[in-house]
């Protein structure tokens, strides 16, 4: 099977044919095995299915797109006790085409007469390949991907009630944002990457900005909606991945981490092992996952991205002159941002007038992607410095 080729879906299922209604005893039972496989945590490392698969080879994309497919599909059993692979396809695509995500463009992909199964092929390709060449393939997919699950709640939701998909994603992307906030409020030793870690995490979600939603404590969080232990399992774990970003979890994260626990009606004993589960795949797998290889993974991403955003400047820095020098008012506060920072609305001015810069400049629209606004300071910062000499004393006048 190749994921990555037409027709992976069918195979999946042919060659998983022995799986039956018993697979998962419940909720408790299907967590645990997705979370051994790595899909909670964003890094893949198996599967938990009768007949093992071969991933040799195997990129980032190939390996979580098969991990979304049977999460799905578990969810699908454990909730409907049907296993018919047909079945699963129409409602997964039902679910899909009514979540329809902004950002989303599997629906102009899809073509008359296709298959079922080739429909949800392009629409996972779609769903895993969110912030493509914005961040670091093999760097942030541990991120990106760690959100992956929300697309199972989400259809375990669909499967029990056919709610409006979006209210309930809005809802529980709300509530994470609000929680990784916490988490990282939580730390003793905080630094100007934390910022940064938290808009890696709204560079991945669909409906929500972090500025937008904020709780003091907490107690403060909304959480009426959530009426599953999944839900719990999944929000717990993700705060233990947030404060385990810099290798290590001191005491004032781990009572974080409790009281979220209390708070979610986990007993103490699991709120333990999910911090020791998520110790031990990090530790067991860290060498393989390029996040967690840095003294501070934050850091390194902004020194990579940073770079990255030089070597656009430069490659493209005769077409910015011409573009930059066509708006005087944007001249003239990228000359005011090297000496003074700008207010809300001058940096308002600045972004959609360099964006509009971008759109004109082939080799920069990677700027105007989904989560391409993390960048975008890095640009504003280098551009008088790489650019001609010429350049910046038309900024000084």
């Amino acid at each position: 099977m190749n994921p990555s080729t037409f027709g992976w879906i069918d195979k999946f299922f042919t060659e998983q044919s022995k799986i039956d209604s018993s697979i998962y005893i419940d909720t408790l039972d299907y967590y645990i095995k997705t979370r051994k496989t790595g899909f909670i945590y964003g890094h893949v490392v198996d599967f938990y299915l009768p007949n093992k698969i071969e991933t040799k080879g195997w990129t980032i994309e190939e390996k979580t797109k098969v991990a979304l497919l049977n999460s799905l599909y578990g969810i699908y059993i454990l909730y409907t006790k049907k296993v018919d692979p047909k079945d699963f396809v129409a409602d997964v695509l039902t679910y899909y085409k009514k979540m329809n995500p902004q950002g989303f463009n599997f629906l102009k992909k899809i073509l008359p007469n296709e298959s079922p199964s080739s429909e949800l092929e392009k629409i996972i390709d779609d769903r895993i390949q969110t912030n493509k060449n914005i961040l670091n393939k093999n760097f942030s997919h541990i991120l990106t991907n760690a959100l992956l699950f929300i697309d199972v709640l989400a259809f375990r939701k669909f499967l029990i009630g056919k709610i409006i998909i979006p209210k309930y994603i809005r809802e529980i992307e709300e509530t994470i944002v609000n929680i990784v906030s916490l988490a990282l409020a939580s730390k003793i030793n905080k630094t100007q990457y934390d910022q940064l870690f938290l808009k890696l995490f709204e560079a991945s979600v669909r409906y929500t900005k972090f500025s937008d939603v904020k709780v003091g404590s907490l107690a403060a969080l909304e959480l009426s909606f959530i009426d599953s232990n999944l839900e719990k399992y999944y929000i717990l774990d993700l705060a233990g991945m947030v404060v385990w970003n810099d290798t290590e979890i001191d005491k004032s994260e781990s009572d974080f981490i409790f009281k979220l626990g209390e708070l979610l009606s986990l007993k103490k004993d699991y709120t333990k092992e999910g911090l020791f589960q998520i110790d031990q795949f990090i530790s067991k797998h860290k060498k393989d996952i390029p996040f967690f290889n840095f003294s501070n993974p934050i850091k390194h991403f902004y020194d990579h991205a940073t770079q990255n955003v030089v070597n656009l400047i430069t490659r493209n820095k005769t077409r910015l002159i011409k573009e930059i020098s066509q708006s005087k008012e944007l001249m003239l506060l990228l000359a005011k941002s090297t000496n003074k920072d700008l207010s809300d609305i001058e940096k308002k001015k600045v972004k959609k007038q360099l964006l509009d810069v971008c759109k004109s400049v082939p080799s920069l629209t990677i700027f105007l992607l989904p989560g391409g606004s993390l960048l975008l300071p890095i640009l504003i910062k280098f551009i008088p410095q790489m650019l001609p000499s010429a350049f910046n004393e038309n900024l000084q006048d």
